[in-house]
């Protein structure tokens, strides 16, 4: 990408017009104009608030094509503000997602303990499982339009950038798996004992009673490794894109979309 594309992608990208830009580097429209359309190059002055505006790199704005492999492939620019407030937000829409389903799979606990006496067990379960949906359904709303695209693009980073993000996810998948193989394990120790007594392995008599602490183990299982995988996933997307974009889920979207724009 020349400067000018550079420099309409990331203005695009945070949502500013021409006139908002050239307010924030004190110079006309008309110049930020000539820039983008490569009639010219800011001053020094400029181009270094031009890189603070924007969290990106002197060498990201100024190297040609042909001083990068990056700037060969097509794909979506992300600043280091947009990655942040992408993390951001998916820790929001996990954590909704999350407590969705601990809430759900906690509707079934009130129903073995009051059992005998459905006009007692029926309330809490409608509200556990009312919140529980309520939770999971507002996951739409944390999820902002912007960073949708992330998800059905191929990535470009500055480099210096794309490095740290590695690092933070090689840290973060160590202790996220950790987490995730905790809840995985929380959610088999908690149905194991259900699924003896279904297999008539263990007698129904003598596992009743603990039904609730087994759908609370699960509960709480799911949750962890609900809201690990989802954040941890998002790293993925980011640190690892070239990965990702490789999924077949990724390939069939993409081609999906191809066809129904042609359409």
């Amino acid at each position: 990408m020349t400067f000018g594309e550079k420099l309409f992608k990331l203005r695009k990208e945070r949502g500013l017009s021409q006139e908002a830009l050239a307010e924030k580097l004190n110079t006309s429209r008309q110049a930020v104009s000539k820039w983008e359309n490569g009639q010219g190059y800011p001053e020094t002055e400029k181009l270094l608030m031009i890189g603070n505006i924007f969290d990106v790199s002197m060498d990201y704005l100024l190297k040609s094509p042909s001083e990068t492999n990056n700037d060969k492939e097509s794909g979506y620019y992300v600043s280091k503000e947009t990655a942040e407030g992408y993390i951001l937000s998916v820790r929001k829409s996990a954590k909704y997602l999350s407590l969705g389903l601990f809430f759900i799979a906690l509707a079934f606990i009130p129903y073995f303990i009051f059992k005998q006496d459905p006009s007692i067990y029926l309330i809490p379960t409608i509200i556990f499982a009312t919140i529980g949906i309520g939770a999971f359904s507002s996951t739409s709303f944390f999820e902002e339009e912007k960073y949708k695209v992330l998800k059905q693009e191929p990535l470009l980073f500055d480099e210096k950038h794309l490095q740290e993000l590695n690092v933070r996810y090689e840290n973060i998948k160590r202790k996220y798996n950790i987490y995730m193989i905790l809840g995985f394990g929380l959610f088999v120790v908690g149905f194991l004992p259900i699924g003896l007594e279904r297999k008539s392995i263990i007698p129904t008599s003598f596992l009743t009673p603990y039904y609730p602490v087994c759908i609370g183990l699960i509960a709480i299982g799911i949750y962890i490794y609900t809201y690990m995988f989802n954040v941890l996933d998002a790293y993925k997307l980011l640190a690892k894109n070239e990965i990702y974009i490789n999924r077949f889920g990724f390939k069939f979207r993409k081609k999906f979309r191809k066809k129904f724009d042609d359409f």
